[in-house]
Formats: structure tokens, C-alpha cells, sequence
């Protein structure tokens, strides 16, 4: 029994010793695997500042690049700034200089405007009665077409120019060739002409007898002159004896071979050259009777 307790004895102390031992190294070895965890996190958040660190070098040298522009673009505009303000001064001198002329002047300038405005409202006014004027010629040219009926173009045309009504009636429908005499046909073409120019009292025209330029010489007529004319006064008596037109509203004239409508070179040509126009005269005196209100103001 002795001999039992003397062996557990001098176990018992290696076996305590043998048990912290293993405690203390499990224990360090734990705390080994803690320190090499935050080593490696350590690493990793070292790595993580070295690459914010590069960013953030090249975000300032980008910076600073940027900031040298400014700077540049500050002095730019800080001399421009300072041209302007040059400037602003002589152009405020010179505005004062003009000030004092305009102030002598400003009565002057005030009338001018005036005056301007009245002959505004005298422009207006003048064209409101020559767009009334036209319209007049235009229900003129429509009741004309209207009363002639289906004419050929080639022997009669009624048309509005530069504000005049022109009927141009060719010769091979008036008169028979080297001939004054308006023939048949041609007087009822002229008695609805007539017609339509009676129902405007007031309006005055003129006969044009016009010839190509194939040198004529007949009996009493010497050359085309005499034709030219001789064919226009033939129409008006037609105007006046057959259809009452009056005779003091009434002009004719010749013309010649001087006022060609195409060149006289061809047949055809000289074909439509040969004509007679009847032309409405612009009523002036009305016209101007009627500005007389607008002019007064």
C-alpha cells in the first residue's frame, strides 16, 4: 500500500505538469492563428491604402492640372475685364458728347418722327386705294371676258397690267388684209366691249391702231403711220355711231410698226404685231380725290 501511494506520488506531479502544458499550448496556438488572421487584414487593408493612395495622386495631380487652367482663365478674363472697363469709360464719354447734341436736337428728332409717322399712315392710305384701284380693274377684266364669251386667245386678249386694263384685238379679226374697214364679225365683238365700258361712265380710253413692220403704201395712205391710225379711228367711229359710246371719253392713236409685241422677223410674228388695243385710262383724277382726305391729315 506504502509502495502505491509512494508511485502515485511521484506520478501525479508529471501528469499536472503534462496537462498545463498542452493547455498553454493550445492556447498559444490559438492565439497564433489570431495574430496571422489579422496580419493577413492587416495586409489586405494595406494593399487597399496603397491603390486609394495611387487614386488619390492621380486625382491630385489632375486637380492641380485643372487648377493651373483656372488660373489661367482668371487672368484672361481679368484682362478682358479690364480692356472692357477701358472701353466703357471712352464709350460713355463719347455717349455723354452725344448726349448734349441730342438734347439740342431732341425737338428736331421728335418732329422728324412725327412726320414719318404721318407719311406711314399716308403710304397705307395709298395703298389701300390702289389694291381698291385693282380690284376695280380686275371686276373690270372679269365682266369683259364675261360678255365677250369663248374668244380665241390669238384674236383677243384682256389683261391688267402695272395697274392699266389692256383688250388687244388682232387685226385678222377687225379688218381684212391692207384694209381699214372693221369687218362684220369684228363690230359684234366691239358692240360687247362697248357694253361693258358703258356701264362705267366715268372711265375714259384710247383706240391704238399698231402694224408690223412690211413698209404699206395705198391710195390716200402714205405708209404705216397712216394705217396704224386710220385703223384706230375706224374702231372709235364704230363706238360711237353704232353703239352710243361718248365720243368725248374717247382718244385714238396710231402707233406704227414702233411698239412690236414679239420681233417682226417671222410671219407669225408679224401676224401678232398687227393689232388694235384698247386701252382703259387710268382715272387720275379721281385717284387723287381720293387721297385728298389722307393728305389733309
Amino acid at each position: 500500500m506504502k509502495t502505491r501511494n509512494i508511485i502515485v506520488a511521484m506520478v501525479l506531479p508529471f501528469m499536472l505538469i503534462s496537462c498545463v502544458s498542452s493547455k498553454k499550448y493550445k492556447t498559444l496556438q490559438s492565439q497564433y492563428t489570431d495574430s496571422e488572421s489579422r496580419a493577413k487584414s492587416l495586409e489586405s487593408s494595406l494593399s487597399t491604402c496603397n491603390s486609394d493612395k495611387a487614386t488619390l495622386t492621380s486625382q491630385k495631380a489632375s486637380l492641380e492640372n485643372e487648377n493651373g487652367l483656372l488660373n489661367k482663365r482668371i487672368e484672361d478674363l481679368q484682362s478682358q475685364n479690364a480692356f472692357l472697363k477701358e472701353n466703357s469709360t471712352q464709350a460713355l464719354s463719347q455717349l455723354e458728347s452725344m448726349s448734349v447734341i441730342s438734347k439740342q436736337q431732341s425737338e428736331s428728332i421728335k418732329q422728324s418722327m412725327e412726320n414719318i409717322g404721318a407719311k406711314d399712315a399716308y403710304i397705307q392710305t395709298l395703298q389701300q386705294q390702289m389694291a381698291y384701284k385693282d380690284s376695280l380693274n380686275m371686276a373690270l377684266v372679269m365682266n369683259l371676258k364675261g360678255a365677250i364669251g369663248n374668244m380665241d386667245d390669238k384674236d383677243i386678249n384682256i389683261k391688267v397690267d402695272k395697274g392699266v386694263v389692256y383688250i388687244d384685238i388682232s387685226d385678222k379679226l377687225l379688218f381684212k388684209s391692207g384694209s381699214y374697214t372693221v369687218t362684220d364679225k369684228a363690230k359684234a365683238v366691239l358692240g360687247k366691249v362697248a357694253m361693258v365700258l358703258k356701264n362705267q361712265p366715268d372711265i375714259e380710253f384710247m383706240v391704238e391702231g399698231h402694224t408690223d413692220n412690211v413698209p404699206y403704201h395705198r391710195d390716200v395712205l402714205l405708209d404705216n403711220w397712216d394705217l396704224s391710225v386710220k385703223r384706230a379711228t375706224s374702231v372709235v367711229r364704230i363706238l360711237q355711231k353704232d353703239y352710243g359710246m361718248t365720243p368725248a371719253k374717247i382718244s385714238a392713236a396710231g402707233r406704227s410698226e414702233y411698239r412690236p409685241l414679239v420681233d417682226n422677223n417671222t410671219k407669225e410674228g408679224r401676224a401678232l404685231n398687227r393689232r388694235t388695243r384698247i386701252i382703259i385710262l387710268p382715272e387720275l383724277d379721281q385717284f387723287f380725290k381720293l387721297l385728298e382726305p389722307a393728305a389733309k391729315k
